[in-house]
């Protein structure tokens, strides 16, 4: 089954106008967008006018039951991820959805018991996964023969100084008070669920793991898959910087990530083995088409060899969506699968516990 893929979006903000829309709208022989939605109704109206979407809703009802819609990308705020992605399922669509998936277990569940109940397929948007460049990574980290050590690091300044630069982003003040106090309030539900009374220390820690650090993390999970455990954690400052010391079977990875006003994005990944390191390099999604890089050193008897790959300057959000049309389309295997995602909310309350075993 082939031909074009026709797309409800949930969800206009930030990153949907600087990357989602752009990239669908660019894919005319995969995707049509066939209609939009989001809380702001000027919002609504200006994104229909760029990209000639004449379907504009203001719920996220209205979109999931419209009949001409195949799949829905679910782009909002994360509060809202599993009863969207739940409400497209119970109306025969796709889903694609934006990390996390959910907040919690409970809502992750419920998100694979109607996957599994529609037939229909959850993707879950961890595209630094899609990368060329880590996916070639994945193959020479499997011939190593032995891990000796691995370092993940996400140390970045804020989103706003690589947007402000390089994007023309539309922001509206029209969203009604209501709905702004109903969306704080399911967060604080939400990571109550996942972390009980924790919540009240950790709810901000929480909440920035799912929007930045399950990038890393499900990365982490498919090159060297769960760790036993997390020997120590520990985080400090206003601006979100944290250690965490995860334990596998013969070596440890180290993860650091903080944010700063720096303006610059180092986002990296490096594997050590005896004779060879592995280094994946990121820049900012928030501009397009900066290249992931792959970086190879490798020892042989007295020779050292120094490689550095750019597979294509496509972007990992192209790469992602792309895959999501695959699979909808030609039956292709996902690798970023709502089962998949759990294990990170698991990674979360590990990390958690042991930031508070540390105090």
């Amino acid at each position: 089954m082939t031909g074009k893929l026709k797309l409800g979006i949930i969800g206009l903000g930030e990153i949907a106008q600087i990357a989602h829309l752009p990239i669908l709208s660019s894919l005319r022989d995969q995707f049509e967008i066939t209609a939009i939605c989001d809380v702001s109704p000027q919002l609504v109206q200006a994104i229909g006018r760029q990209y000639h979407v004449d379907k504009r809703y203001l719920t996220s009802a209205d979109l999931v039951a419209d009949p001409d819609i195949e799949a829905v990308f679910v782009l909002n705020s994360d509060e809202y991820h599993a009863d969207n992605v739940i409400a497209a399922l119970e109306n025969g669509k796709h889903a694609f959805v934006e990390k996390p998936m959910a907040l919690n277990m409970e809502d992750a569940e419920r998100i694979m018991a109607a996957e599994k109940a529609s037939g229909k397929k959850v993707m879950v948007g961890y595209m630094r996964r899609y990368a060329p460049a880590f996916r070639q990574a994945l193959e020479e980290v499997k011939q190593m023969k032995h891990i000796n050590y691995a370092r993940f690091r996400d140390i970045i300044g804020y989103n706003h100084y690589f947007i402000k630069q390089t994007q023309n982003v539309f922001r509206f003040s029209d969203i009604p008070a209501e709905l702004a106090a109903q969306k704080e309030a399911r967060g604080k539900e939400q990571v109550y669920k996942a972390i009980g009374d924790s919540a009240e220390l950790y709810s901000n820690t929480y909440r920035w793991m799912a929007g930045l650090c399950s990038h890393d993390f499900s990365a982490m999970r498919e090159m060297l898959g769960m760790p036993k455990r997390v020997v120590a954690a520990t985080k400090w400052s206003e601006r979100n910087f944290m250690n965490v010391l995860f334990e596998y079977e013969g070596f440890h990875v180290v993860y650091e990530v903080g944010f700063d006003h720096h303006i610059r994005f180092d986002a990296a990944i490096e594997i050590f083995g005896d004779q060879k390191t592995v280094h994946v390099q990121y820049d900012s999604g928030y501009i397009r088409h900066l290249p992931t890089t792959l970086k190879v050193e490798q020892s042989e008897g007295t020779s050292y060899t120094e490689s550095v790959i750019r597979p294509t300057y496509t972007d990992p959000y192209t790469c992602e969506i792309l895959h999501f049309y695959e699979a909808v389309k030609e039956g292709k295997p996902l690798n970023t699968t709502a089962e998949d995602a759990i294990d990170d909310l698991r990674l979360f309350q590990m990390i958690v516990q042991a930031i508070e075993a540390a105090q």
